[in-house]
Parts: C-alpha cells; structure tokens; sequence
C-alpha cells in the first residue's frame, strides 16, 4: 500500500432498497459529483472517483425494511461538492431527482456559520451531505 493512501477511505458499500427510485436518485447524485460507474451487475453497481469507489447494491441478502438513518450506523455520507455555485445548484437540481433539502430554514448554514452545505434526503431515506470547499459564510 502506498504511504499516501494509508487511512483513506477505499469504499463504500451501500445497501438500497429495491426500488427505482431509490437507484435514480443516487444514479443522478454520483453522476453529477463526476463518479463515474466502473462495474455493473444485475443486482448492483460500483461508480468510482480517484481511489476511492462506492457501492450500490440491492439483491436477497438486503433486508425488506425501511432504512433508518437515526439507528445506530452511519447517518449519512457526506461529499466534497465543490464551491458554494456548485452546492447551490447541486442543491437546486436535486429534488427533480428525488431528493429533499433537509433544514431548509438554515439552508446553507445548518452545519454552523463557517460549514457552507447542502443537507438532503431522498425518499428511501438516505442523507447525503453536500459540503462546499470554500467554506465559510458568505459575505
């Protein structure tokens, strides 16, 4: 393993419900973050950026029940979305993709004054964090 990698996240595996809708909000989300999809299976997909890749998978062993952020686990994933422009429009684009921006009366200062973000959810349940890499509060 190289010096460099050593801690960095390598994947992610994501278990989705099977559902369409599900599929193409995430399809739209990874897309739009330039993931590009490196594998296909009939129960699944790998998409890919840099060294790290995620998984989106459904199929027999994936559990009929609603997924529950607020349970012990992961909350929610959260992505470098690229400067506060491309947050906004991440953020605009993304409810004709299935997905909802969660706090919107503290939209985009939810996580704190000096965090630039945009909180949403889809309808499956699934947060995802879209974090600006200028961060700090707009003038």
């Amino acid at each position: 393993m190289a010096g460099g990698t050593r801690g960095a996240l390598h994947h992610v595996e994501l278990w989705l419900p099977d559902d369409d809708a599900a599929w193409a909000s995430f399809t739209w989300l990874l897309t739009a973050l330039r993931y590009v999809r490196t594998s296909t299976w009939r129960t699944g997909s790998s998409w890919t950026l840099g060294p790290t890749y995620l998984v989106l998978e459904t199929g027999p062993d994936v559990l009929d029940e609603p997924h529950e952020r607020r349970r012990p686990g992961v909350n929610h994933l959260a992505f470098h979305a690229g400067t506060r422009a491309d947050v906004d429009a991440l953020a605009a684009a993304a409810p004709g993709h299935g997905w909802s921006l969660m706090f919107p009366a503290a939209h985009p200062l939810a996580g704190g004054a000096d965090h630039y973000a945009a909180y949403l959810e889809n309808a499956a349940g699934f947060e995802v964090e879209l974090v600006a890499s200028d961060l700090g509060a707009t003038a």
